[in-house]
């Protein structure tokens, strides 16, 4: 308790932001378009050694943003908090921690829910479709404004973590060594399937107006999360917390309700219907979609030759992280990873939590994630 209340007073993070593809100079896409301009949103932590090589880029998943760790000024606490700090694995007082709101989000960097300048207005559906290659260029561009010349290491989770396997590829003389957690190669018909049903919940919500929304799609972005959220665990950690366990019904009911008591619902109901909510507060409907399909087109392969070949060509030291109850990126998706990368670790968190263990299991995350940078030449 002690520890957790002294975080708080630790001097509140700051969001930065910048400028990185004016209009004079605009943003190369993979699908052949050009996008400008292009503002970035980043936090950092700790500090860059004059040589520019004590960095380490941490990338976030499909809802994350930059702020990684530490406490705003609002009192929000980082959704990486338990990894990034001083002891922690990720250690500010040994390495300078980037994270950026990556290309096509809507916390702070440039994508569907920005102001398209030619129109004056959002950009929703006209926003060219980025891929996760496109994301890691804006990285680099980042990592170069800052003055970086070599990333110790990067690391992510789920869409995160394909951003690292990709900056591998993209930027191998850049970067030491990556540590992509609980995630893919390349998207499987089970995850992009699961997208498809959050995505029509979008788009068949009335209020979506072929993207002309006036305000948020609420009932379907919130029909989203609760689709995604249901991945993101596991069985036994439903049973677990859930149960049949009923809890007093706080929103308006449905049509038809077969408790029989319009204030009744299972706790489990109760906790998705609550996470669709919290995402509506602070998410956009037309960058979830983009988002999604983004992640449906990764492919390390993709115009690069046999996956086995492409993640074989890979010379940064890889420690891979699984977790033995995810059900979204199943671990012999990451062993198939670590067993292609030449010298490569494996390592794996036992959980019941599933695919969201990696925001929750930070006893284990820390100690194999330190072990493997203190261990780096």
């Amino acid at each position: 308790m002690e520890a957790a209340r002294s975080d708080r007073y630790t001097p509140p993070v700051v969001q930065h932001s910048v400028l990185l593809f004016p209009e004079s100079a605009p943003l190369a896409l993979e699908s052949g378009t050009t996008l400008a301009p292009v503002t970035v949103a980043f936090e950092t932590y700790g500090r860059l050694n004059p040589e520019g090589t004590n960095a380490i880029l941490v990338c976030h998943a499909l809802t994350g943003n930059a702020h990684a760790a530490g406490f705003t000024a609002s009192g929000q606490e980082g959704w990486w908090s338990g990894l990034i700090g001083e002891g922690k694995a990720l250690d500010t007082s040994r390495y300078f921690v980037v994270c950026s709101n990556f290309l096509g989000g809507c916390s702070g960097t440039t994508g569907p829910a920005s102001t398209d300048p030619r129109t004056g207005k959002e950009y929703r559906t006209s926003f060219p479709q980025m891929t996760v290659r496109d994301m890691v260029n804006v990285q680099h561009r980042l990592a170069e404004h800052l003055g970086i010349r070599e990333i110790i290491t990067v690391t992510g989770g789920s869409l995160g973590g394909m951003q690292v396997l990709e900056w591998a590829v993209m930027y191998p003389g850049m970067v030491r060594s990556i540590i992509p957690i609980a995630a893919a190669s390349k998207h499987s018909a089970w995850a992009i399937g699961l997208n498809e049903a959050s995505r029509l919940a979008i788009l068949n919500d009335p209020a979506w107006l072929g993207g002309h929304y006036r305000e948020q799609p609420s009932h379907g972005l919130a029909l989203a999360r609760m689709i995604a959220m249901i991945s993101y665990r596991s069985r036994e950690s439903f049973e677990e917390r859930f149960g049949r366990r009923i809890s007093v019904r706080t929103t308006t009911p449905p049509a038809a309700d077969f408790f029989g008591d319009p204030h009744q619902l299972f706790d489990v109901q109760s906790y998705l219907h609550y996470q669709g909510k919290k995402l509506v507060d602070r998410f956009d409907a037309a960058t979830y979609l983009y988002i999604t399909v983004a992640m449906d087109t990764h492919d390390l392969s993709r115009g690069r030759g046999l996956l086995y070949d492409v993640l074989g060509g890979i010379k940064a030291r890889t420690l891979c992280i699984g977790i033995n109850s995810d059900v979204l990126y199943p671990v012999e998706e990451q062993r198939e990873i670590a067993q292609a990368i030449e010298g490569a670790r494996y390592a794996e968190l036992d959980s019941t939590h599933g695919h969201d263990a990696f925001l929750i299991e930070y006893e284990q995350l820390n100690r194999v994630v330190g072990e493997f940078l203190r261990s780096l030449p």
